[in-house]
């Protein structure tokens, strides 16, 4: 049994609820962080320092902390092949691109462009910032788009690890109220995410209560 502590409108336990749910592994989640609290008790810093969200623990093993390595020990673990490939140039492609999405596209979309938009009040949002947050962001898009114009998924034929980094992002970024460019291949892609169960149910959920 999996244990998550982490609220589920945190992007970075979507990711691995996103991930837990397409491998059909049973969990308990605790809500942990922001208007939830709890991360500042002693036994909060018992499971991770550093006081973030989101952490797993699996059965009765080391709680671990830092989304990709946690999301890289469930790919190791229970992964199937085409998700988390067992040979090294193979696994080290899909790592590439999940390395890629978190720092190019996650990193990109959170703090620049989502918390400036949703959760920053509207007579205190910076349109300028937006704008060019947007742009920047969606240079790093448009390398998912070549991308996408020659796989159905960011790394060949079948969903893996690369996905949950990248996909998790793009609800939000079609939700929210800003000006998109047009990027017809990851638009698709991300109509595709929307009928897989997993993602409708971890991924696609109210984010209300962030809004400032």
């Amino acid at each position: 049994m999996l244990t998550v502590w982490g609220r589920k409108t945190s992007s970075n336990v979507q990711a691995l609820m996103w991930c837990i749910g397409e491998m059909g592994l049973s969990y308990k989640r605790h809500d942990a962080g922001h208007k939830y609290g709890g991360t500042d008790s002693d036994e909060f810093y018992a499971l991770n320092p550093n006081r973030t969200v989101p952490v797993l623990q699996d059965d009765s093993n080391t709680p671990l902390w830092e989304t990709g390595a946690i999301l890289r020990y469930l790919a190791n673990r229970y992964g199937s092949d085409s998700f988390w490939p067992a040979e090294l140039l193979a696994k080290t492609e899909v790592d590439r691109w999940a390395e890629w999405s978190k720092l190019n596209i996650a990193q990109a979309f959170t703090a620049p462009v989502f918390w400036r938009v949703v959760r920053t009040p509207e007579d205190k949002r910076d349109a300028e910032a937006i704008n060019s947050a947007v742009e920047y962001f969606e240079t790093k898009l448009q390398i998912a788009e070549e991308r996408l114009a020659k796989h159905d998924f960011l790394v060949g034929k079948a969903l893996t690890l690369a996905d949950i980094q990248f996909g998790h992002v793009l609800y939000r970024y079609y939700d929210i109220n800003i000006d998109r460019r047009t990027l017809p291949n990851v638009q698709a892609y991300y109509m595709r995410m929307t009928s897989r169960q997993a993602f409708r149910e971890h991924v696609m959920i109210s984010y209300d209560e962030l809004r400032a």
